[in-house]
């Protein structure tokens, strides 16, 4: 997947990472909505929400009984489909009936399909470059071919997803031949992220058979050309009685195809000794030589593997090694981020025939964080005489230039709060930058190698389809439980007055190393323009101040990143920004586990709820396919101290009588990386111990998964009855 981009376009309110286009909403509810009253409702109260029944179920842990009253719920079954859709329908009656829908989707509709082409992935292949193209008119983005990156005006379609009729087809990833004539390119529908590698010509025609199995959502996948163009090693999944049934998300490994000939004949490359909860990325040079970077599940340890052009492959690493990110050098060099002794990430080279012992550092740890993200290819790039690395600094993110001896070079000036990502390679002799704000729409530029000046590419860079001149951004500082500072990034009106009466919409993820980066706010515009401030919090867990800022959030640490988000929430009301009955928290994924949490640990603190494919069960998470590679990030019931952290804070088992805020909860029946059996299992829980009168409402869309191939149709749906619900609680009328 050597592309930059894919990460940017994630909303962290589907977390995948950041739907599909329906005339409904997956709760049921036009897109447009109701300006009045529903008509099933006659104005009178709607009824309430269809409730679970109450199975009891004891599960012991290291002598401790835990009584769980919907384990039925985690079924497929029947009854279960019929009360996910009795649920729907609830909702549908709650969310339809908000006022203001239809100008809300109006609104959105001129965001998210504004008569903008927006670009990114892009990949340079052979004399020209490839890149993903989102045309307003079309519900997913399509592969498209242009000589340079000034000439998208002219760029020529090579694969369109929905073009066989599946408005849900996405592309996941591809990854270009060396001559750029060929592309391996997977292909995935429904939200799924179940992808089969097509090898297609710059037509789009399949050159090759389809072949199944080489990415899901629990490990992803990968694929790299060798330097002829002639084979193809790509990841794949157990094929159909390779193991058992169950086990076909697990055990990805690397194979190699040669172009012309049967998949039958393909040859297992590496994988034989590998973990279970195995993800591999690949990358390839012009010598021949194929690394192979693997992570054991999610907690960010990793191996690296080497094969060399007359095959055979070296191990590089081990887990313990704590070199979080390797890359191809010239000259059969490696360069490497290391922790070892160095949280915040130092960069070594070696050459590829030496041992780890023997690499060399480049540059010293520093006071800011080394980025590197496993799944966004985003690491030290390497150029003939430069290297160029990304670095954290607490949330906002800059470029830095290096020679390669390790000497500070020019490298471009970027505005404060903001992030910047660079490209994996040089386009021609310059490098191409990605950078952004809250306020400031995202724009690519050309980095001037030598002289670190940057120049903007308006062919490839989208005008703002929003005016944001109005708000600045404030960061400022919360203070946890244990006395740790935690920043917060405030979308402001310039000129508001702090008296505690400005609703806010607040949120946060802590998690597997991610941060959470200044991305302009198009999509918040209608919140924002009816009074609402948007606050983003950089939690632990997060990778915003390096590896032990990550740690202290993960295992049996993760109740830090609680405690701070209920810092921030505090800091909010305490400097009278807002107060607590104008606060709403959104979150999706492992942000969704933050939601459960702050909900049961402090629902004094906020107004309403908004959570999006959570995580609630942390006693029975890791017996789904993906979170068993969670379980290297949040620990394992199977261990004692851990089982009594997760027992500790555990959303779904701390549900208690009493009155809850306002709950909305979105998952998606498709959803490969968490079980929508969490939202199930949750919302039957808090509607049978809720004692107040606000709506606890869950939403189930039949063709979503996580989040990742979201269709423009069907994001917009799932925006209007999200910012509805925020309005109606916050008592806005849109």
């Amino acid at each position: 997947m050597r592309t930059l981009g894919l990460v940017l376009f994630v909303s962290i309110a589907a977390c995948g990472n950041p739907a599909k286009p329906t005339p409904a909403t997956p709760g049921g509810g036009s897109a447009a909505g109701h300006d009045g009253d529903h008509p099933d409702h006659g104005g009178d109260q709607p009824a309430g929400p269809p409730r679970a029944a109450e199975r009891p179920t004891t599960d012991r842990y290291h002598g401790v009984d835990v009584v769980d009253r919907y384990q039925w719920l985690e079924g497929n079954t029947a009854e279960v489909e019929q009360w996910s859709d009795q649920q729907n329908a609830h909702a549908e009656r709650i969310l339809g009936a908000l006022p203001g829908r239809a100008t809300l989707a109006a609104e959105l509709r001129a965001i998210i399909a504004a008569p903008v082409t927006r670009y990114r992935g892009f990949a340079p292949a052979g004399a020209g470059v490839l890149a993903m193209r989102k045309q307003p008119t079309k519900q997913q983005a399509e592969l498209i071919a242009m000589t340079d990156l000034d000439a998208a005006a002219t760029a020529t379609l090579v694969l369109d997803p929905t073009a066989g009729g599946d408005p849900t087809a996405a592309i996941d990833w591809f990854v270009p031949s060396p001559d750029g004539q060929r592309i391996a390119v997977s292909v995935s529908s429904g939200g799924s992220e179940a992808g089969a590698l097509h090898v297609i010509d710059r037509a789009g025609k399949d050159l090759e058979p389809i072949i199944p199995n080489v990415q899901r959502g629990t490990g992803g996948g990968d694929a790299a050309w060798s330097a002829d163009g002639k084979t193809l090693f790509y990841t794949r999944y157990p094929a159909p009685g390779e193991k058992p049934a169950d086990e076909g998300d697990f055990w990805l490994q690397v194979w190699s195809h040669q172009l012309g000939q049967p998949i039958a004949g393909d040859r297992l490359e590496l994988g034989t000794d590998l973990p279970k909860i195995a993800e591999i990325r690949l990358e390839a040079d012009a010598t021949g030589r194929v690394l192979a970077t693997v992570q054991n599940g999610d907690g960010g340890t990793f191996r690296h593997y080497l094969r060399r052009a007359k095959g055979g492959w070296r191990q590089l690493t081990d887990w313990n090694d704590a070199v979080v990110a390797m890359t191809l050098g010239a000259r059969g060099s490696l360069w490497l981020v290391s922790t070892k002794g160095a949280p915040r990430g130092q960069v070594l080279t070696m050459r590829d025939d030496q041992p780890l012992a023997k690499a060399k550092r480049i540059v010293a740890e520093g006071t800011d964080t080394i980025v590197t993200s496993f799944s966004d290819d985003i690491g030290p790039v390497v150029t003939a005489d430069r290297l160029f690395l990304s670095y954290q600094q607490g949330g906002p993110s800059t470029v830095r230039a290096f020679t390669l001896a390790g000497k500070p070079a020019p490298g471009p000036k970027l505005p404060p709060v903001s992030s910047a990502a660079i490209g994996p390679r040089p386009f021609g002799r310059a490098m191409l930058v990605w950078s952004s704000s809250y306020v400031q729409a995202p724009t690519w530029s050309r980095l001037d190698v030598k002289t670190g000046a940057l120049t903007p590419i308006a062919a490839v860079t989208a005008p703002p389809v929003v005016d944001l001149s109005a708000y600045e951004v404030r960061r400022e500082l919360a203070t946890s439980a244990d006395g740790t500072q935690v920043p917060l990034n405030i979308v402001w009106r310039r000129g508001a007055a702090l008296d505690g009466t400005t609703p806010c919409l607040v949120t946060g993820y802590g998690g597997y190393g991610l941060s959470l980066e200044p991305f302009v706010v198009a999509t918040r515009h209608p919140l924002l323009t009816r009074g609402v401030c948007f606050v983003e919090v950089n939690l632990r867990g997060g990778g915003e101040f390096g590896e032990a800022w990550h740690q202290a959030g993960a295992l049996t640490h993760k109740q830090n990143v609680f405690d701070d988000m209920a810092a921030a929430l505090g800091y909010l009301i305490a400097q009278r920004y807002t107060s607590a009955d104008r606060i709403v928290i959104e979150g999706g994924s492992n942000g969704g586990l933050l939601m459960g949490a702050v909900l049961t640990q402090h629902p004094e603190l906020v107004k309403a709820v908004v959570s999006h494919v959570g995580i609630y069960d942390m006693l029975r998470v890791e017996l789904s396919p993906n979170g068993l590679f969670n379980t290297t990030e949040f620990g394992t019931v199977v261990d004692p101290a851990q089982f009594a952290a997760l027992h500790a804070y555990s959303p779904y088992h701390h549900v208690t009588k009493q009155a809850y805020p306002a709950v909305l909860m979105t998952t998606g029946a498709n959803d490969p990386r968490v079980a929508p059996w969490h939202s199930r299992k949750m919302i039957a829980a808090l509607q049978a111990a809720h004692t107040g009168a606000a709506p606890i409402l869950l939403r189930t869309s039949k063709t979503s998964g996580h989040g990742m191939g979201t269709a423009m149709d069907e994001r917009i749906a799932q925006l209007v009855d999200t910012d509805a619900f925020i309005l109606a609680q916050l008592g806005i009328t849109p």
